[in-house]
C-alpha cells in the first residue's frame, strides 16, 4: 500500500498571521516616525540622516514589539508551531510522508523557519520602498563583486564547527559527552590560576576568539594566563533530559577539577558569558572554594522588569515552555535565533545590510562581518529540560535573585560568594539590561566588588573594536592584579 502524501505546504499558513502582525508593527512604527521627522531636503549628511531615522524607528518598532496585541500574536504562532511539531510526531509515529519526504527529516523545521526568514525580508523589503525619504538618497550602487559578497552575506552556509573554532591554536583536552574542553597555546604564563571560560549554551563559543585583532582569548592569554574554554558542543535527541543540575554540578565541576589537576592549582578565575555567566554564577555559589575570581560578562541575574524584551516575551502568560519542549524534546536553535532578530528587526534585517552596502570598499569591515554572519548563523539547540528550568525558574519565577534557587537537593545562595567579583557590561545591551548584571553586587559576600561598562551591545562587549581597545586591557588586568604570580 503506497504511503499517503500530504502537502508540505499545509504548514505554512501557520507563519501567516506572525509575519503580518510583525510587519504591521514595523508599518506602524515606519508612520510614527515619518511624523517625528521634517524633510530629507537640505540635510548635510544623508548618511547620518539615514542612521538617526533608524534609530527613531527602531525605537518606535521596540514599542509595538511589546505591545499586547503583538504578544498575542506571537503567543498565538508559538502554539501553531507546537501544534505543527505535535502533528509531525504524529505522523512519524505512522510513518506518513510528507511532502515526498520522511517527517523525520532534521530539515524540516529549518526549512519552515527560512521561510519565515524570507517572508520577513521580502515585507521589510516593500516597508523600505514606502520610506520616500530614503529612497529618494539611494545607497551607491552595488558594483559586481559586491553583489556577490552581498548575496554571500544573505545565505550565510553552515560551517563545520571543527573550521570555525576561533583563530588561536588551541588542543582539546577533555570530552565528556558532546562537551569538549579547548586548552590555549601559551608558553608564556605568569599567573598560577588559569582562567576557564564557560560560555552559554546557546550559540557557539568561538566568538570570544573571532578574529586575531577581537579576540578576548588572545588578551588574555597575552596578560600571561594559561586560558581553557568550554565548548558544550551540540545536544542530540538523546540530550532532551539534561538539567541544570548535570551542566553546573556535574559537566562544569568536571571540568573545574580537570582543569585544577591539569595546572596544579587548587583555585582557577571563571569567566561567563550570558548565560554561562549564569551558571557560572550558581556553580561559585555552591563550589566557592575552586573560585579564586568571579568574572562575568552581560550575565542575567535578576530577571524582573520590562527593560529586557526577553523578560517580558519569556513570561508565563505569554510562553508556554512546558508544551515547546514536550513538542520538540531541545529547544531549537533556530527558533532562539530568530527570536533574537526579531528583537531587533530594524538593525538586524535592514539596517545592517545598508551598513554593509555603504562600506562595501572596507575590508577590515567585511572580514568582520562575515565572521559575525557565519556565527551569528550557527545556532544549536538547547537541551529541553535545561531550557524548561532556566525559563521556569529563572525568566518567569526569577528564584535566584529572590534566594529560592536549588539545583539538585542543593540550595543556591548568592551571599555565598565570597571571591572577588568583576562585572562587565554593555550599556546597550538588548538582551541583558546592565541593571540585570549588576543586581549581583548587593547580593554577595565579596569584599572586592568591580563593574565596567562599555558603549557597546551584548555581543559588542566581546568582538568590538572598541571594547578591545578600552575595556579588555583593563579587564585582564584586574583579573591580574587579583591573581597569584608564578614564583
Amino acid at each position: 500500500m503506497p504511503e499517503q502524501e500530504h502537502n508540505s505546504n499545509s504548514l505554512d499558513p501557520f507563519f501567516q498571521p506572525f509575519v503580518e502582525h510583525w510587519a504591521t508593527c514595523v508599518q506602524q512604527a515606519n508612520d510614527a516616525t515619518k511624523k517625528m521627522f521634517g524633510g530629507f531636503e537640505g540635510s548635510p549628511d544623508p548618511r547620518a540622516w539615514r542612521r538617526q531615522w533608524f534609530d527613531t524607528l527602531s525605537g518606535n518598532t521596540d514599542s509595538y514589539l511589546r505591545s499586547p496585541p503583538f504578544l498575542r500574536v506571537m503567543k498565538a504562532h508559538i502554539e501553531a508551531l507546537i501544534q505543527a511539531k505535535r502533528r509531525m510526531n504524529e505522523l512519524q509515529a505512522s510513518g506518513v510522508r510528507v511532502g515526498g519526504a520522511t517527517v523525520s527529516d532534521p530539515k524540516t523545521f529549518e526549512d519552515r523557519l527560512a521561510m519565515l526568514e524570507k517572508a520577513l525580508h521580502l515585507r521589510l523589503a516593500k516597508l523600505e520602498q514606502r520610506m520616500d525619504a530614503i529612497a529618494n538618497q539611494p545607497v551607491a550602487p552595488i558594483e559586481a563583486d559586491g553583489w556577490d559578497r552581498f548575496l554571500e552575506a544573505l545565505q550565510i552556509p553552515r560551517a563545520k564547527p571543527e573550521l570555525t573554532m576561533g583563530t588561536t591554536p588551541h588542543e582539546v583536552v577533555y570530552q565528556e559527552g558532546t562537551l569538549r574542553l579547548l586548552r590555549y597555546c601559551n608558553d608564556k604564563v605568569t599567573f598560577a590560576e588559569p582562567i576557564l571560560i564557560c560560555f552559554a549554551l546557546v550559540n557557539r563559543p568561538y566568538v570570544l576568539d573571532l578574529q586575531g585583532d577581537r579576540s578576548v582569548v588572545r588578551q588574555l592569554l597575552d596578560r600571561g594566563f594559561d586560558v581553557y574554554l568550554i565548548d558544550w558542543g551540540t545536544p542530540t535527541d538523546a540530550d532532551c533530559t539534561l538539567r541544570l543540575e548535570d551542566y553546573v554540578c556535574g559537566r562544569l565541576k568536571n571540568v573545574t577539577e580537570f582543569v585544577c589537576k591539569d595546572t596544579g592549582s587548587t583555585q582557577l578565575n571563571l569567566l561567563g558569558y550570558c548565560m554561562g555567566g549564569t551558571l557560572s554564577a550558581m556553580f561559585t555559589a555552591l563550589y566557592q572554594e575552586r573560585i579564586r575570581n568571579l568574572i562575568l560578562l552581560a550575565t542575567p541575574i535578576d530577571f524582573s522588569g520590562d527593560e529586557g524584551m526577553l523578560n517580558l516575551w519569556a513570561r508565563e502568560e505569554y510562553f508556554d515552555v512546558d508544551r515547546l519542549i514536550d513538542a520538540y524534546g531541545n529547544c531549537p536553535g533556530e527558533f532562539l535565533q530568530y527570536c533574537f532578530q526579531l528583537m531587533k528587526p530594524v538593525q538586524n534585517i535592514a539596517e545592517k545590510y545598508l551598513t554593509f552596502c555603504e562600506r562595501l570598499d572596507d575590508d577590515s569591515f567585511l572580514d568582520n562581518f562575515f565572521a559575525m554572519e557565519r556565527w551569528a548563523s550557527d545556532s544549536i539547540p538547547v537541551a529541553g529540560e535545561t531550557f524548561r528550568e532556566y525559563v521556569k525558574k529563572l525568566y518567569q519565577q526569577n528564584q535566584l535573585i529572590k534566594g529560592e534557587m536549588s539545583i539538585g537537593n542543593q540550595a543556591v545562595k548568592l551571599d555565598a560568594i565570597i571571591c572577588p567579583l568583576l562585572l562587565l557590561v554593555a550599556e546597550h545591551d538588548h538582551l541583558v539590561p546592565p541593571s540585570s548584571t549588576l543586581a549581583l553586587e548587593k547580593r554577595v559576600s565579596s569584599k572586592h566588588v568591580e563593574s565596567m561598562s562599555i558603549n557597546a551591545g551584548h555581543i559588542g562587549l566581546a568582538v568590538s573594536t572598541k571594547a578591545h581597545r578600552q575595556l579588555w586591557p583593563k579587564a585582564a588586568n584586574w583579573i591580574a592584579d587579583h591573581s597569584t604570580a608564578k614564583s
